[in-house]
């Protein structure tokens, strides 16, 4: 989540696998066929206005956002990871973090059953 939004990325944000980021893990830039081949349109959607909130994840979560902008910080840490319309989201199980969205989320996810 160190990756900006689907706009060009900066040289000063970590690689998606950077130990930085919390085990959160974002693709960008996914082609029509990688969003068919997830099945992506079949599952539910979700959406929150701007604002900052208090999440914990008792599952993993993978979502796609189709529109907004998210900043999370997780608990106890100064440090963030940006995600935003376009990227594909991977969020560990176990995460306890603020979402702070500064652009209202519009997105697809689906939740790990194991």
């Amino acid at each position: 989540m160190a990756t900006t939004s689907s706009s060009s990325s900066s040289s000063s944000t970590p690689p998606a696998d950077s130990s930085s980021n919390f085990g959160i893990v974002i693709e960008s830039n996914l082609s029509d066929s990688r969003l068919s081949e997830l099945g992506i349109k079949s599952w539910p959607k979700w959406g929150c206005p701007p604002g900052k909130y208090t999440l914990k994840f008792d599952a993993e979560e993978t979502c796609y956002l189709l529109r907004g902008k998210v900043k999370v910080i997780p608990k106890g840490s100064s440090e963030f990871v940006e995600f935003g319309a376009g990227d594909l989201v991977i969020i560990p199980k176990g995460l306890s973090c603020t979402w702070d969205v500064s652009v209202a989320v519009d997105k697809y996810y689906k939740f790990d059953s194991s």
